[in-house]
């Protein structure tokens, strides 16, 4: 069954009618390809302009679809050969982050991500995306492996945020995260990091220091989600549109403040309609920015890496 947002509805509509009519073509067996090629070539112009013009809130609603793809879907149709690797050898195995070694191409990283569920048994398992301090801990340790072997680590973001829980901060989640940030940035490898759905605070930037940031382009990265930013300022979370946009959360205004360095293509419509060519595109641009980081020494890579971060919200009039 379909899942439609809001502001999709006049997209609803079409995809509706076009439904029958093929089913009323192949029931009746009658040719109407012609009616059928109309209606499509209608639905992808009204997909082309409805997506052109989505404000920041309605791609928040794009990078959280049910059927949006998730870590382990960006890993099944990027890599050839793929190896999980579990546990932070300090607590327990973290469900909520997954990381392993995986080949792309003839390029072997190490891959690390938020996972959600889609199910309410999934999400369970999976703490709705939301790692706790061995999360954080396991992907360190798998950073350490990625430099001891000397391969390119790719880190896929996509939370609402690192858990918030008791049990959490009495396992040290601010410590971890910190932890994290620290030691990505003097990590001697490359590290391309790629917002593929929610960007959410200390939660995305525990595995998101990086010598590239990527994002998709109905994706949101914040310091703070919208409905918590609204219940803070105007103590109304009702009001996260307003408050995504003055957040400015899209890939576009982020590009243009300097947070990111380069916007994915998605396929129209958003990468829920097609798994493939949005890891395909995300493909195509780490491939090429690993090579390049590659040729980098390692001190030059640091230092630029250093230099990046430095120069956030540094501004001239």
């Amino acid at each position: 069954m379909k899942f439609y947002l809001e502001f999709e509805q006049e997209i609803k509509s079409l995809e509706t009618k076009l439904d029958e009519l093929k089913l009323f073509s192949k029931e009746k067996e009658i040719d109407l390809n012609s009616e059928i090629n109309k209606f499509e070539k209608q639905l992808e112009t009204l997909m082309i302009d409805t997506y052109a013009k989505l404000t920041p809130w309605q791609r928040t609603q794009v990078a959280r679809h049910p059927k949006r793809p998730y870590t382990l879907d960006y890993i099944k149709h990027m890599c050839s050969e793929f190896v999980e690797l579990h546990g932070d050898r300090l607590f327990k195995d973290d469900h909520a982050i997954v990381g392993g070694i995986g080949k792309i191409d003839k390029q072997s990283f190490v891959i690390i991500g938020q996972q959600k569920g889609r199910e309410v048994k999934e999400n369970l398992y999976r703490n709705f995306g939301m790692p706790n301090p061995e999360g954080y801990r396991k992907a360190l340790r798998l950073m350490k492996l990625a430099e001891r072997f000397n391969l390119p680590i790719l880190t896929l973001i996509d939370t609402n945020g690192a858990y918030p829980g008791i049990e959490a901060e009495e396992r040290g989640q601010g410590e971890a995260i910190a932890r994290n940030l620290m030691e990505m940035a003097g990590l001697n490898v490359p590290i391309i990091s790629v917002i593929i759905g929610e960007g959410g605070s200390g939660g995305a930037l525990g595995i998101g220091v990086a010598d590239r940031v990527l994002m998709l382009e109905n994706s949101w990265y914040s310091v703070i989600s919208p409905e918590g930013c609204a219940a803070i300022l105007f103590k109304d979370a009702s009001k996260a549109s307003v408050a995504a946009e003055s957040l400015k959360t899209d890939a576009v205004s982020l590009k243009k403040m300097g947070i990111i360095d380069e916007i994915v293509k998605e396929p129209v419509g958003g990468a829920h309609r097609d798994y493939e060519v949005a890891a395909n595109n995300v493909k195509k641009l780490i491939l090429s920015i690993c090579k390049e980081l590659k040729q980098l020494k390692v001190d030059e890579l640091k230092e630029k890496r250093y230099q990046k971060y430095r120069n956030y919200g540094v501004f001239t009039e």
